[in-house]
């Protein structure tokens, strides 16, 4: 969030739409959260107007973390970290992608060259932190989504097991008028199996 706020300020725009997935979302709340912080307290800073969210953990009791991420995320993360592979990387994406919107080799083989870019392989166990984080500033983050006060629009794969339909239902029962655009059949990456109805999506959000 701070590094999104320095980029913000250093090219002089002062206000914004956010589009976040996955990780992105938890950042997003974050930058709301401050957002409104702001408001509140009338100072000056970055407005937010609008946010569009794709598949994420945004309320952490209905995270339903992988069994790799609860490896990563314990006192031998940092050994599970350096023991991926290419093949063992390929199989645990591969299974939050819906049914018939599975990613193929090339794909798979381009986000594990970012993956695995400047050894980035070896700091999973340091990015799978944001599960902690999440419960730690819950009411925070999650207060960000109730009171943020301009459109707000959840597009959802339903057949992610991390964070799919049973997530959206918590999010309708926190969020007033919740705006959910649901993509049938599709996982937890729903800007790549399903590009063009996400474009549709956010391109109606903007409009």
């Amino acid at each position: 969030a701070d590094l999104f706020e320095g980029l913000l300020a250093q090219q002089s725009i002062e206000r914004v739409h956010i589009i976040a997935h996955d990780y992105g979302d938890t950042v997003a709340q974050e930058l709301m959260a401050r957002y409104l912080d702001r408001k509140n307290a009338g100072a000056a800073g970055v407005t937010i107007k609008s946010v569009c969210l794709l598949n994420g953990g945004l309320f952490p009791e209905t995270h339903h973390a992988r069994f790799v991420q609860k490896l990563l995320n314990s006192p031998v993360g940092f050994l599970i970290s350096q023991a991926m592979n290419r093949k063992s990387f390929g199989s645990g994406f591969s299974a939050v992608f819906g049914d018939n919107s599975k990613p193929d080799k090339a794909l798979l083989d381009d986000l594990w060259s970012l993956y695995e870019r400047n050894d980035g392989k070896r700091i999973g166990h340091l990015l799978i932190r944001y599960i902690r984080d999440r419960k730690q500033h819950r009411e925070r983050w999650v207060g960000a989504l109730q009171n943020f006060d301009g459109p707000l629009r959840l597009i959802n794969g339903p057949d992610d097991p991390v964070s799919g339909l049973h997530m959206t239902e918590r999010y309708r029962e926190l969020i007033n008028n919740p705006d959910i655009v649901l993509l049938d059949g599709i996982g937890h990456y729903p800007q790549l199996e399903a590009p063009e109805p996400v474009l549709r999506a956010i391109s109606e959000w903007l409009d």
